[in-house]
């Protein structure tokens, strides 16, 4: 028997024989209109099921149906499309076009084209690209590459690509923006470019690029990159961080202030930069701001009840809450409105604008998940020269061609280069764009080889390379996972109340973790001395009764050092982690007597 299931609930049992006539029927129903569209008809014969699916958030893909070898939507279809004499939905109605989901797609062959139509075909692709989705479709070329390295480049480009997102940037204020300052259209682009409008707001730009060894600082992922570029405005970007702070108010008549604070505030620092400050407290547009410098002066109330007190002179007790710019981010006051929210209370927002010039360890990558850093920034006159004179931007390792098998990388840059060459945009719309014998055609018409090598010189010893080097033009991506968003170190800094280790996060000038891994790193370098540093960063003495062998009591008032247990002031004090020793105060308070046994040093 077999399960006739809606939405996972078991309807009703019916016969084998009856269950590929009963789909059958239910299909028909449905491109007929008497069952809705979006409903999937699935029978999933390895679980002897039949499933109805009505639910939301499938993912649904029209097809084009097929019937005898022979497709519903023909050409006198595709003219009334375009005159606006029909619509999509007319199409659905008619019994055209349908909507298949992963389960119902189990149960078709679908075909890619109409080549590719034989006996028990039962649908057609609109269009061969329509497999890739939205960002997939923006590469070029996918069909000549690895379905993951499709995936990685619709991450890199469409997601993590820096470029102009919205050209209302200047007045919005987004958690962070990266704006690229001279993005360009590839010349090397999909027809879906033009329908989805990705030519008004590109995020990337056209390189020169050579695939060459070049002193070892291109290893793996790593890039040389030419200095001159970078001057020029190659990878070069905008940096925005939003601030915002809220006058509320609070039980009891307590509120907030936005002002200037004074140094009788509790919290005020004077290693804190006030100077940006204006009379109402807050920053100047267009004044420079390092990293916790104030932007937004504001003082509140005291946090808990019990503090609130009153000065002789009559002086409110306040606590500074001031809004300041993040310790690791600096940069120019880019804005300051000055609104109230929907409670009707002062809100302030400040943007600090900081510009980005590519460093190294700043990420790049191409479209096609060829991903990597900036491992060397070398002066123009050092880089290496074609004939003609022509200096790549980005040298690129070709070692990371054959592993990850992006072959399309390669056909984009002899066509982009024979684009350039040309004059004009090439054609790279996956399943049928431009081929590549267009392409080196075009390059031995205007001649160069059809392969994209040229014989290239050494910057440094004006000699010829022995071998000839493969180069280009290529569109590649400013990821924005940035350097300078990301480095951090520190000595000395804040430590938890609790353990009295440091703090967590770079945001809060925490310490940098040290697990086995780096422990080994440094034991293998020889620097197994900085283990003692490194792991004592909680470090603290602890006084112990050498009788009992308990945890002593160290009174400072009186200065001096007694056993709890035995009142004797027989005291040793050894060097412990805090950590261990807040573990011996939840013993104890569990019940439990830890005893400590002292021996002697050494």
């Amino acid at each position: 028997m077999i399960s006739v299931m809606i939405n996972g609930k078991v309807l009703s049992r019916v016969n084998h024989k009856e269950a590929q006539e009963i789909v059958s029927k239910l299909i028909n129903l449905r491109r007929k209109g008497k069952i809705h569209s979006e409903v999937t008809i699935a029978y999933i014969q390895e679980r002897d099921e039949i499933r109805i699916d009505t639910s939301e958030g499938r993912v649904l893909r029209p097809l084009i149906i097929v019937t005898e070898k022979k497709p519903q939507f023909n050409k006198i279809d595709l003219k009334k499309l375009k005159k606006g004499e029909i619509v999509w939905r007319d199409l659905i109605d008619a019994g055209k076009i349908e909507f298949l989901d992963a389960e119902e797609e189990e149960n078709a062959l679908i075909a890619i084209d109409e080549k590719h139509i034989r006996k028990g075909t039962t649908h057609l692709e609109i269009h061969p690209i329509t497999l890739l989705g939205v960002p997939g479709s923006l590469i070029p070329y996918a069909n000549f590459s690895r379905g993951d390295r499709v995936n990685y480049g619709t991450s890199k480009g469409v997601k993590q690509g820096v470029g102009i997102y919205s050209l209302n940037y200047p007045i919005r204020f987004d958690t962070f923006t990266n704006i690229l300052h001279y993005p360009q259209v590839p010349i090397v682009n999909t027809k879906l470019h033009k329908v989805l409008g990705f030519e008004h707001h590109p995020a990337g730009q056209n390189v020169v690029i050579a695939m060459m060894t070049w002193g070892g600082y291109n290893m793996e992922d790593g890039m040389v990159v030419n200095k001159a570029s970078l001057e020029r405005g190659f990878a070069r970007s905008t940096y925005f961080r939003p601030y915002t702070t809220i006058e509320n108010r609070y039980p009891g008549g307590q509120e907030d202030r936005i002002e200037a604070p004074t140094k009788d505030v509790t919290g005020f620092s004077e290693d804190l930069d006030y100077t940006a400050l204006d009379e109402d407290g807050i920053v100047n547009p267009e004044s420079w701001a390092e990293g916790d410098s104030v932007l937004v002066g504001k003082t509140s109330p005291p946090r808990f009840l019990g503090a609130m007190s009153i000065f002789r002179m009559g002086v409110e007790s306040r606590r500074d809450t001031s809004e300041r710019v993040r310790h690791d981010e600096r940069g120019w006051i880019d804005s300051v409105i000055v609104s109230e929210n929907i409670d009707g209370r002062k809100l302030v927002n400040v943007k600090v604008r900081e510009d980005r010039v590519a460093e190294l360890g700043d990420k790049l990558s191409s479209r096609y998940g060829q991903k990597g850093i900036i491992g060397m920034v070398v002066p123009q006159e050092d880089m290496p020269f074609t004939e003609s004179g022509i200096i790549p931007d980005i040298i690129t390792n070709p070692h990371g061609i054959p592993s990850r098998m992006t072959f399309n990388q390669l056909i984009e840059i002899v066509a982009a280069k024979a684009g350039s060459i040309e004059g004009r945009f090439m054609d790279g719309t996956s399943f049928e764009g431009d081929p590549v014998s267009e392409a080196k055609a075009l390059l031995e018409a205007n001649g160069f080889t059809s392969s994209g090598k040229e014989k290239m010189y050494d910057g440094r010893t004006g000699k010829a390379y022995e071998v000839e080097i493969f180069n280009g033009v290529i569109y590649y991506h400013k990821v924005r996972h940035m350097v300078a968003n990301k480095l951090h170190a520190r000595a000395r800094g804040p430590v938890q109340m609790l353990t009295r280790q440091p703090t967590e996060g770079r945001s809060k000038s925490g310490g940098l973790r040290m697990g086995e891994m780096e422990k080994d790193a440094l034991v293998s370098h020889g620097a197994s001395l900085l283990l003692h540093e490194r792991f004592s960063s909680d470090k603290t003495k602890l006084p112990v009764c050498e009788k009992c062998g308990v945890t002593a009591i160290n009174d400072f008032v009186k200065d001096r050092a007694y056993c709890p247990i035995c009142g004797g002031e027989n005291i040793e004090f050894i060097e412990v982690s805090y950590a261990f020793h807040i573990l011996l105060q939840e013993l104890i308070s569990l019940g439990i007597y830890p005893r400590l046994q002292l021996g002697d040093k050494g």
